[in-house]
């Protein structure tokens, strides 16, 4: 069967027409408002509470208006600076075989292993993987994007050996359809060591939330000084799977200043509050709500998907998505047919967010 991509992108995304990354690779997914229908339908008919409160809220309105100007504004800006709108670009619903597949003649850079750094937020020593691109040298400076497993896993779920991450990114800068990173795989456990394997399930959800603050606090002063990395908002990425994708997301809203870039595949609950598995530590809060502090601080883009199989996080998605709309804050939010909550999804996802993060 073949899979389709079902885009919700903000009117506001595509308020300016910006110029388009060149095409020459296999299917085009175009971005069409309009996409409704049937298999938009349980995307639509999630509400957000007190819409008509909020509705009545002349002061709230304002500053909605306000906020979709500032951020209009800023897209005009791109424009004359000559950026391309990453909403505009296009998204794929397959990886093409030959990307996740190994090849004799294809430089997958190295990876450091078990690279230990201090967390202060963990109150221990933390570990994380290092994934140096080909060629790497210390006299060049490389934008970083953090990585980040699902529930259960460690800071080497996806950064090893041979992964299929590895794999796939080193084919797509072989290709010239990513650009030269870092990728670090972060770990969500943030509390001594020693208390892990004693831990309940609450008590790892608390854990996990931890690292939010690692991420920002710890983590990335650690890459900082022991890599050639390029600083700043626009050189620095987060991405998560699952309950990864939740932490991805909270982090790249609390810490905006220092993230400018943020991929959600599959969400869980736990963001913001949410409808969805009310009363347990799933749906534990991380922040109250999805504020931007200031114009400078508006996310160059904000990756939301997930596959029409999964058993769990459709919904939740597409009300993270829908709370962002109503707020002006620009995103992309996509259904795509066929996929589940498992490794595929998450190759696809990383073929569409290693191919526009940190471009010119």
């Amino acid at each position: 069967m073949k899979k389709r991509i079902i885009s919700r992108f903000m009117a506001l995304a595509l308020l300016t027409v910006l110029t388009a990354c060149g095409g020459g690779k296999e299917q085009k997914i175009t971005a069409d408002p309009a996409a409704g229908g049937t298999a938009t339908a349980k995307a639509a008919e999630i509400e957000t509470p007190d819409d008509s409160a909020k509705a009545e809220n002349n002061e709230s309105a304002e500053a909605l208006k306000e906020l979709r100007e500032n951020a209009a504004s800023d897209m005009t800006v791109a424009a004359e600076e000559g950026l391309r709108d990453l909403y505009a670009m296009e998204t794929y619903d397959t990886v093409p075989e030959d990307m996740l597949e190994r090849h004799d003649d294809v430089d997958y850079g190295t990876i450091d292993e078990d690279v230990e750094y201090d967390s202060e937020t963990a109150g221990d020593k933390k570990y994380c993987n290092v994934l140096l691109p080909a060629g790497y040298d210390e006299s060049q400076e490389y934008p970083v994007l953090y990585m980040i497993h699902g529930w259960g896993g460690m800071y080497d779920s996806h950064v090893y050996e041979s992964s299929s991450l590895q794999t796939l990114y080193g084919n797509m800068l072989r290709e010239g359809l990513a650009v030269p990173m870092i990728i670090v795989g972060v770990d969500m456990y943030t509390d001594p060591l020693a208390d892990k394997d004693s831990k309940s399930e609450e008590e790892m959800r608390r854990s996990y939330d931890k690292s939010v603050d690692d991420i920002a606090l710890d983590l990335m002063p650690f890459i900082e000084e022991r890599y050639s990395v390029k600083k700043g908002r626009l050189n620095t990425a987060v991405s998560g799977v699952s309950q990864g994708a939740t932490t991805s997301l909270a982090t790249g809203f609390k810490w905006q200043s220092k993230i400018g870039y943020i991929a959600s595949l599959a969400p869980d609950p736990g963001v913001i509050p949410t409808p969805y598995y009310e009363g347990t530590y799933w749906n534990w809060p991380i922040l109250d709500d999805f504020v931007i502090e200031s114009p400078e601080t508006m996310p160059r883009y904000i990756y939301l998907t997930v596959g029409s199989k999964d058993p769990w996080n459709i919904e939740v998605t597409a009300y993270y998505g829908k709370v962002m709309d109503k707020k002006g804050i620009p995103n992309q939010n996509d259904l795509v047919e066929g996929y589940d909550h498992d490794g595929d999804f998450w190759a696809l996802g990383h073929y569409n967010f290693l191919q526009k993060i940190f471009l010119p």
